[in-house]
């Protein structure tokens, strides 16, 4: 089983998909080096995202970006009160659309 053994092909062929037998012998530290590069550019990129965050007005509910956002870490700003005035112009929402 198995279809036989591998038949001599063109060396010099390249191919963007891996050419005829796509196992290379080193395929897990190859994939290791992609995903530890991958986690660090996307951590560097969510690092500074929060660190540019910026919240114009409070938020009147709990949110997720609370647990990184540089704002709500240094108590500049926290959840708003429904009891609070929303400043002049700023839209008011009134439960789900």
């Amino acid at each position: 089983m198995g279809g036989g053994a591998r038949y001599p092909y063109p060396k010099e062929v390249w191919s963007p998909s891996g050419g005829w037998w796509t196992r290379p012998t080193n395929w897990r530290s190859n994939t290791a080096i992609i995903i530890a590069g991958s986690t660090l550019v996307f951590y560097s990129v969510f690092k500074l995202s929060a660190n540019r965050e910026q919240r114009m007005q409070a938020p009147n509910r709990w949110i997720p970006s609370m647990l990184w956002a540089r704002e709500f870490k240094e108590g500049v700003v926290g959840i708003r009160n429904e009891d609070e005035e929303w400043p002049k112009g700023a839209p008011v929402e009134k439960g789900h659309h």
